[in-house]
């Protein structure tokens, strides 16, 4: 037990003031970008592939399910599902997986992914995920990188989404062992946001593709009063792994946990956020003044997890 209050008592150090609730049944915008801004994400047929592989391979080992995807040059958008509370897990999973098999395509040995946490923003509405979802498939359009989405040259789950289809991708060769474990072969499917399980197939790709349309249409008209020019699929293929963006990034802004449109919906999301966060510091509080007992709240993951706290009934935190 003194292992774990000493582990406790550095995470406090580190960053535990703002905890996460991991509650099963919720959607997110995951984003990630790579150590510096570097390109090591750029656009080819190996670091497309190898996204799709291990993206595919951790969803499916952690139940989770992929609604929508993006990888830029140096960083990637990603929405999903989480039907059993393990999206930590799955992140784990994936990125860890991603940056060694992709070290290893560069010849690199150091830290693949920024330092910062990643951004994990709840969706809590279908037309959050929908806007989500435009919002990242149109990122290429809106870096003015191509002019519309479908002519991103690195892996979006646009394509494959209007056509019903989904994403494969083949074990990379140059990381994983032709005799390991690992499949041959793993499908990426996207799946529906529940609140528009009620539409057809045609009328879920009408809408997805009238939204991108309309986004596309939106960004061509700031270029054109910007009187900026697209840079095109060769000339981002062309772009040297190494190499990173000139222009300064924007910091100290804002790191939203939670995405909505409807405002009331938004405040309850809030409220729900900060009575959590309330209720586990003091649990945890309790807990580090050596009451074993108490009942920390729904949500509670990696307390759960690895110190098995007693938390309010919730089955599926046994993880």
């Amino acid at each position: 037990m003194i292992y774990w209050q000493r582990r406790l008592a550095v995470s406090e150090e580190v960053d535990m003031s703002r905890p996460r609730p991991v509650i099963a049944g919720c959607s997110y915008l995951i984003t990630r970008r790579c150590t510096q801004r570097t390109l090591l994400m750029r656009p080819d047929a190996e670091t497309n592939n190898a996204f799709i592989y291990c993206l595919a391979y951790a969803a499916e080992r952690c139940g989770i399910e992929v609604l929508f995807t993006v990888a830029m040059s140096n960083h990637h958008h990603t929405g999903i599902h989480d039907r059993d509370g393990r999206y930590p897990e799955f992140l784990e999973c994936f990125h860890k997986l991603f940056a060694k098999c992709q070290n290893a395509l560069r010849g690199r040995w150091e830290n693949f992914w920024s330092s910062e946490q990643t951004s994990v923003v709840r969706l809590l509405g279908g037309e959050d995920v929908l806007s989500k979802l435009v919002y990242a498939v149109c990122n290429p359009v809106q870096a003015a990188l191509v002019e519309h989405a479908l002519g991103w040259p690195g892996v979006s789950s646009l394509r494959a989404m209007l056509e019903g289809r989904g994403l494969r991708a083949r074990r990379p060769a140059h990381f994983f062992r032709a005799e390991g474990g690992m499949p041959e072969e793993l499908t990426l499917r996207m799946a529906r946001p529940e609140e528009f399980a009620a539409l057809s197939e045609q009328a879920w790709r009408e809408l997805v593709l009238g939204r991108v349309a309309a986004q596309e249409r939106a960004l061509a008209r700031g270029r054109a009063q910007r009187g900026q020019r697209v840079q095109g699929a060769r000339l981002v293929l062309s772009q040297r792994w190494s190499s990173r963006p000139q222009q300064p990034e924007p910091r100290r802004r804002l790191k939203p946990r939670i995405a909505a449109k409807n405002k009331w919906r938004r405040v309850e999301g809030l409220l729900q956020n900060r009575r959590f966060q309330r209720a586990y510091r003091d649990a945890r509080a309790a807990f580090q003044a050596g009451i074993k007992t108490v009942l920390f709240p729904i949500g509670t993951y990696w307390l759960k997890r690895f110190v098995d706290v007693v938390c309010e009934g919730t089955p599926y935190l046994a993880a």
